[in-house]
C-alpha cells in the first residue's frame, strides 16, 4: 500500500520520512493511521514501565476496557455537545443476503456503500477513562479511589502530522475524591510527570491549556477552562518550536462525572474527579526526534533509565 506522507518540505514531512526510512513507522494509506516496528513498540513499553515505576507506591487499582464504549455513555457525557467533530461512531451491516451482494459489488467498483450501514450501540473510545465512570456509582472511601488505565483512544482528526493520530494509546490515571484531594493529586502528578520526561532528556515544559471544543460556544468553554486552570499540558517541541506538541494532559473535571453517574463521597456529595494521560506514541516520537532514530546511540543516562539492566 502506498505511503501517505505530509506534503511539502515541512518539518512534519521530514520527521515522517525519517521515521519511515528507519523502519520505525509505517503509513497505512490513510491519514492519521500508522503501523509501528518492534523497536518502536519496545520503547513504548519501556516508557510505560517508567510511568508504572513512578506510581508503584500510589496504590492505584488497575482497570482495562476495550477500545469501544457504549453509545449511551458518549451521549450521557455530552461528548457530542463539545466534540462532535472528534467522535468515531461504529456502523455495521444488518441487511439481507441480496443487500450484502449489492454492497460488496458497490465496494468492489469503488462506489459508496454507506447506505447499507446503520449506527450500532457502540462508539470508538475517545478517552480511555470514559468507560470507567459508569462503573463507580455509589459511595467512595474517605481516602478516595485511584485507577490506572492503559488502552486505545480514537479521535477523528485525519492529519499527515506523524504525532497527530486518529487511533493512539493512552496511559491514564484517574483520581476520585473530594475537590481538595483531586486538586492536590493533579498538581503532584504535574510535577512528577515533568520530572519523568526531563530526566529522559526531553525539552518539556508545562502550560495552561484547553480542550478542542467545537464552534463559537466552544471558544467560550475553552476560555473558561483556561481561566479556571482546569487543564494543563506538558509540551515538547517536535515538529515546531513555536507550536510544541502536547504529550501529557492533566484535567480537573470537578463534580461533572460524579453528578452524571451518582459517584458520591462519604458525606453524600457528588465526588470530584481528575485524570492525567500520557500519549505514548507521542512520547516515543519525541524521544526518537530528540536522541536519534537508533536507540543504541542514545545518551547513556537515558538508556540507563529505560534499559536499567543494560
Amino acid at each position: 500500500m502506498a505511503q501517505c506522507a505530509p506534503s511539502g518540505d515541512s518539518p512534519a514531512q521530514r520527521l515522517h520520512d525519517e521515521l519511515v526510512r528507519h523502519g520505525l513507522l509505517f503509513s497505512l494509506g490513510v491519514k492519521g493511521a500508522f503501523g509501528y516496528s518492534g523497536t518502536f513498540e519496545q520503547i513504548l513499553e519501556l516508557f510505560d514501565r517508567r510511568i508504572s515505576a513512578s506510581a508503584r507506591h500510589d496504590g492505584a487499582e488497575t482497570r482495562a476496557f476495550p477500545p469501544i464504549v457504549s453509545r449511551h455513555v458518549i451521549e450521557r457525557h455530552g461528548y457530542l455537545d463539545s466534540f462532535p467533530h472528534l467522535c468515531g461512531s461504529v456502523f455495521s451491516f444488518s441487511g439481507n443476503e441480496s443487500q450484502s451482494r449489492d454492497m460488496a459489488r458497490r465496494a468492489a467498483a469503488g462506489e459508496s456503500w454507506s447506505e447499507f450501514q446503520a449506527m450500532t450501540d457502540v462508539a470508538l473510545t475517545p478517552a480511555i477513562c470514559y468507560p470507567l465512570y459508569p462503573t463507580l456509582s455509589g459511595p467512595i472511601p474517605a481516602a478516595g479511589r485511584l485507577f490506572s488505565l492503559l488502552g486505545w483512544a480514537y479521535r477523528h482528526e485525519p492529519s499527515d502530522e506523524p504525532t497527530r493520530m486518529r487511533s493512539f494509546r493512552m496511559r491514564e490515571f484517574v483520581q476520585v475524591g473530594t475537590s481538595e484531594q483531586v486538586s492536590a493529586w493533579r498538581d503532584m502528578w504535574l510535577r512528577r510527570s515533568l520530572k519523568l520526561l526531563t530526566d529522559l532528556g526531553l525539552d518539556a515544559r508545562t502550560d495552561i491549556a484547553s480542550d478542542p471544543f467545537f464552534g463559537r460556544s466552544g471558544r467560550l468553554l475553552a476560555a473558561n477552562q483556561k481561566e479556571q486552570r482546569l487543564k494543563y499540558e506538558i509540551l515538547i517541541p517536535i515538529t515546531s518550536a513555536n507550536m510544541p506538541t502536547a504529550v501529557c494532559s492533566f484535567n480537573l473535571h470537578r463534580d461533572y462525572f460524579g453528578s452524571k453517574w451518582q459517584i458520591r463521597t462519604e458525606n453524600g456529595e457528588p465526588a470530584h474527579t481528575a485524570c492525567l494521560g500520557f500519549g505514548l506514541e507521542r512520547v516515543v516520537i519525541a524521544l526518537l526526534h530528540t536522541h536519534g532514530f537508533d536507540p543504541g546511540t542514545w545518551p547513556a543516562p537515558v538508556r540507563a533509565l529505560l534499559w536499567p539492566a543494560d
